[in-house]
C-alpha cells in the first residue's frame, strides 16, 4: 500500500517523522505538540523543513515515527510536546487525537514502523 502524501506550507521548522497539526491557515501545518491537537499527520520530508517551505505530509497509510516513549505494536499514538510519538492514554472523558497506530514496538528515540489514520479517541 502506497502512503496518501499532500504537500502544505510549515508554519514552523519541522523535522523528518514529526507529528504535525493544521492550523488556521489553509494549506499550512504546525507542529504537533500535545494530545489535543488536531494532528494532520507525519512529515515525510527526509531534511526536514524550514518556516515557509513546502513539506510532505503522509495523511493516511504507512509511515514511519519517531518515538517519545515506550509503545507497543498495535498502540494508538498522538503526540507528545516535541511531535513524538507516545501511547494515547486518555483519562476519563477526555478527548485525544491520534495519528494512528504503530505497526512495531519502540522506545524514545527509535524510529517505528506505523499506519497514519488520524482519528479521536475518548477515555
Amino acid at each position: 500500500m502506497n502512503p496518501f502524501i499532500k504537500a502544505f506550507i510549515a508554519s514552523t521548522d519541522l523535522a523528518h517523522r514529526a507529528q504535525v497539526k493544521f492550523t488556521a491557515n489553509d494549506g499550512e501545518v504546525a507542529l504537533a505538540t500535545a494530545p489535543t491537537d488536531v494532528i494532520a499527520g507525519v512529515v515525510d520530508y527526509p531534511n526536514g523543513a524550514k518556516i515557509g517551505q513546502r513539506v510532505d505530509v503522509v495523511l493516511f497509510g504507512p509511515a514511519e515515527v519517531v518515538v517519545g516513549g515506550t509503545v507497543a505494536p498495535g498502540a494508538g499514538i498522538t503526540a507528545d510536546a516535541s511531535g513524538k510519538a507516545v501511547a494515547a492514554a486518555p483519562g476519563a472523558g477526555v478527548n485525544h487525537f491520534i495519528v494512528g497506530r504503530v505497526l512495531t514496538s519502540g522506545v524514545a528515540g527509535d524510529i517505528a514502523k506505523a499506519f497514519i489514520n488520524p482519528h479521536r479517541i475518548q477515555g
